[in-house]
């Protein structure tokens, strides 16, 4: 069964974000006094008596405001509008009604969906008569509620699903699907291109960095697999992060990151390589996520040759070598044929395991081909190899000294292993145990 969809809606400031918090029961959507805080879409699972529903959390409708974002955030909260079942009207009761909540209101009753009316910040019943005021926005169901302090939230939600049929846990369709992170830095087409591969405005696009600041989540199907795609708010330099929303931003990229099964890393064309996509890049390596680069607004380059992009990565960050890239235009829709048959290739190999067989037959050959130096008298020996873990794909190899693996003859390893069993995409870890105890860890680049 489908689950049934509840969409917050309110002018800005009224505590949609807090009460889609509540609902969800955990912090998914970045609170804070500012206006403005929320911009797009946030999509979150609620539960009633063991029965499931999708939120639908929204930026607040301001019909009057001159800020850059009004009109993709107005676009944003009536597509939610548009796709929910049912809406929860929120509203500040320590407010009263303003012209903007009349101007949600006229909206709302012309959309025909079910509207139950949450009078937000009311802590005690002692306090419900504040309620009757907002009669006057044509609102018949209304429910006093407190985000905060979770005051009444089953009843509201009860008044919001009344007459809808909720499927438990056991009913909701569910599928494997692949998580796919688009980082990067502020204002590099990360929005622009979760747009494009929907082939809807699901984010609110704007020329100005730091637009995005949730981390908003859609699920595609591409020739039958489900993909669920987060458009991450970008990661800004720690002097730049002078608001606290920015540094939460920050926080959730990361863990968007951490969540994800792979990452697609935009880079400006233009500018190539910065030190904050070195960070990036580092993030991804150490959260042992897949990942593919993607240089996006290729078309504005001049000058460029795809190997000078690719040669300027053979320094800068030795991970990105083994991750596929492609040459893109996000904006024009161009070069994005191949991404998905890129991500099953890199999935396709986060899932191999490797036997111990093999392993060893590899060492021995490397051994072979060339052997490790002597040092102090003493000289590496590899026992055997083993693969312990997939996602990373993690490996132990069984040596008598640790401290006898030179940094050369590591990347000689490192090497030999990339080109027999490839791992296009995602990062290695290898670990060195002795028999006496002594372990040492080295990363796979």
């Amino acid at each position: 069964m489908k689950k049934i969809k509840l969409a917050l809606v309110g002018r800005p400031n009224v505590g949609k974000s807090a009460l889609f918090n509540r609902l969800c029961g955990y912090k998914k959507a970045i609170v804070d006094e500012a206006e403005g805080t929320t911009r797009d879409r946030l999509y979150g699972e609620g539960e009633l008596f063991g029965k499931k529903f999708e939120i639908i959390d929204t930026g607040g409708i301001d019909t009057r405001s001159e800020t850059p974002f009004r009109e993709g955030i107005r676009r944003q909260a009536e597509i939610a509008i548009e796709e929910a079942d049912s809406i929860i009207f929120v509203v500040d009761s320590r407010c009263g009604i303003t012209q903007l909540d009349q101007d949600v209101a006229k909206i709302l009753r012309a959309s025909q969906k079910p509207v139950t009316l949450a009078a937000n910040k009311i802590d005690d019943l002692a306090k419900e008569s504040e309620i009757y005021q907002f009669h006057k926005l044509g609102i018949s169901k209304i429910v006093a509620v407190s985000a905060t302090q979770g005051f009444q939230m089953v009843e509201l939600l009860e008044a919001a699903l009344e007459g809808m049929e909720l499927p438990s846990s056991e009913e909701v369709e569910s599928s494997l699907t692949t998580k796919i992170a688009i980082v990067g830095r502020p204002n590099v087409g990360k929005s622009t291109l979760l747009n494009v591969l929907l082939k809807e405005d699901r984010s609110v696009v704007s020329p100005v960095p730091g637009t995005t600041r949730d981390a908003i989540d859609a699920t595609i199907v591409v020739d039958g697999k489900p993909y669920t795609l987060v458009d991450t708010a970008g990661i800004r330099r720690k002097r730049g992060e002078h608001e606290v929303v920015d540094k939460f931003a920050a926080i959730r990229t990361e863990k968007a990151i951490e969540q994800a099964d792979i990452c697609l890393f935009m880079v400006d064309a233009q500018e190539g390589l910065t030190a904050q996509d070195k960070r990036i890049a580092m993030t991804i390596e150490e959260k042992g996520k897949g990942c593919i680069l993607l240089f996006n607004k290729w078309d504005l380059t001049k000058g460029h040759r795809m190997e000078h992009c690719e040669l300027s990565l053979r320094d800068e960050a030795a991970f990105l070598n083994h991750c596929p890239k492609l040459f893109i235009s996000a904006k024009e829709g161009r070069n994005l044929q191949k991404l998905f048959s890129l991500i099953e290739e890199v999935r396709t190999f986060q899932g191999q395991r490797i036997g111990t067989g093999q392993l060893n037959k590899f060492v021995e050959k490397a051994i072979q081909t060339y052997h490790p130096a002597m040092l102090q008298g003493k000289r590496l020996r590899i026992y055997y190899m083993a693969q312990v873990e997939t996602q990373p794909p993690t490996f132990i190899l069984f040596v008598n000294y640790p401290k006898l693996m030179q940094e050369t003859y590591k990347r000689y390893l490192i090497h030999q292993f990339r080109e027999s069993y490839k791992f296009t995409g995602n990062p290695l870890r290898f670990f060195l145990k002795a028999r006496k105890r002594e372990a040492l860890t080295f990363s796979g680049e």
